[in-house]
C-alpha cells in the first residue's frame, strides 16, 4: 500500500530515493468457466471472433469447420498457430471459435487475437511472451471511410480543364 505524501520535504525524500516506495505487485488469477474453458473476443479490421479454449489435443474448429477447411491458405493457418508457438503450448489446447464480418485475412487475425487473449486468461504466466510478441494488442487499422466531394476515401474526381 502506498502512503500519502503530506509535505514538500517528504516529496523530496521520495524523489531522492531515501524513502523506499512500496509498489503493488499485480497477481492475476486464471479466468475459467465451470467447464474449464477460457473465453475471449478477438478483433481485426471488421472481423469479430468469439474464442473458447480448453485443454485437449490441439483441435481447432472455426464456425463448426476444421481449420484446414475454413482457412484453406497455409499462411492463415500459420497465423492461427502463432500464439501457441510463442507461448510454447502447441497441441495442448482445443479451440472453438465463431467469427463474423470482414474477409478471411481479417478473420484469421481476429481468431489469433482471441486465442492470445484466451491463453493469457487461462494461464496468466503466458501473458509475458504473448505481450512481448504483440499478440495481445488489438490492431486498430480499419478501412478509411469515404468522404463527400471525393470519389473514394482520398481519391478526387477527375479534373477537367475544359
Amino acid at each position: 500500500m502506498v502512503e500519502e505524501i503530506k509535505s514538500l520535504a517528504e516529496l523530496n525524500e521520495v524523489a531522492e530515493g531515501t524513502v523506499p516506495v512500496v509498489e503493488e505487485i499485480v497477481s492475476r488469477d486464471p479466468v475459467r468457466d465451470e467447464l474449464g474453458r477460457s473465453y475471449a473476443t478477438g478483433k481485426r479490421k471488421d472481423a469479430v471472433a468469439r474464442v473458447w479454449i480448453k485443454p485437449g489435443s490441439g483441435k481447432v474448429t472455426v464456425n463448426g469447420r476444421d481449420i484446414s477447411v475454413y482457412f484453406a491458405r497455409p499462411v492463415q493457418q500459420l497465423i492461427l498457430n502463432q500464439p501457441f508457438q510463442v507461448a510454447g503450448v502447441e497441441g495442448e489446447f482445443d479451440v472453438v471459435a465463431t467469427v463474423k464480418g470482414g474477409g478471411l485475412s481479417g478473420q484469421a487475425g481476429a481468431v489469433k487475437h482471441g486465442i492470445s487473449k484466451a491463453l493469457q486468461l487461462y494461464d496468466p504466466a503466458l501473458r509475458a511472451p504473448l505481450k512481448a510478441a504483440g499478440f495481445l494488442t488489438r490492431d486498430a487499422r480499419v478501412v478509411e471511410r469515404k468522404k463527400f466531394g471525393r470519389r473514394k476515401a482520398r481519391r478526387s474526381f477527375q479534373f477537367s480543364k475544359r
